[in-house]
């Protein structure tokens, strides 16, 4: 008798375990897929709104990377979770960032999103992503405008990096240090020189910056 108790609870553990992974494959695949009805059902059956992929990335990530302002605002009022990162170090905010997505950084931000971080932050990403409006966004939210990136690089030096004019026009506006310089000597300036940044080695000269 014992044995056939035993027997029952491991096929009910199996069949749970079954259907946990078929829910998390339903709702990355309705994700994916945009399919904001879908994923509302799901939630309701029960699947946590911080479910993740393999990469670590949650249902609100993988929205956010889609630019589904529809199905990211749904999560949000469905608390998910904005400090959540992936196994990159990744933040929703940091990828609407990146994206240039001013709405859902905004609302992101008004929801409690961190927007400052040790290492790279989402100004790094916005810069990056060459956002003014977003860069300005951020800083005027507290958002270190020299903060130090792991590869050493400010803000600044990654606009310039890019030949984002506007966005270094933003964080110079902001009185970003034009002359920082990294480990290994470098400036904005000499960063947007070796790239062959013309717009920019001209916008950081009118600003006073040096090599």
């Amino acid at each position: 008798m014992r044995r056939i108790f035993h027997l029952i609870v491991i096929a009910l553990l199996l069949y749970s375990a079954t259907s946990r992974a078929q829910s998390l494959d339903e709702v990355l695949e309705a994700v994916t897929g945009g399919k904001t009805a879908e994923v509302l059902r799901l939630l309701d059956r029960g699947v946590d709104v911080n479910t993740s992929d393999a990469n670590g990335d949650t249902l609100l990530m993988l929205a956010t990377r889609k630019g589904d302002r529809e199905l990211a605002g749904m999560l949000l009022s469905r608390k998910a979770d904005l400090a959540r990162r992936n196994r990159y170090g990744d933040s929703a905010l940091m990828m609407a960032s990146l994206g240039g997505d001013l709405l859902l950084v905004k609302a992101y931000v008004e929801a409690g999103a961190p927007v400052k971080l040790p290492g790279w932050t989402p100004l790094h990403y916005a810069s990056f992503g060459g956002s003014a409006p977003v860069v300005s966004y951020l800083i005027g939210k507290g958002a270190e405008k020299d903060a130090i990136a792991p590869n050493g690089y400010t803000p600044l030096m990654l606009a310039a990096r890019d030949g984002h004019v506007e966005a270094a026009k933003a964080l110079l506006f902001q009185d970003a240090d034009a002359n920082f310089r990294n480990s290994a000597g470098e400036t904005a300036m000499v960063i947007a020189e070796r790239r062959g940044k013309v717009e920019v080695i001209d916008l950081l000269k009118r600003a006073g910056a040096r090599q």
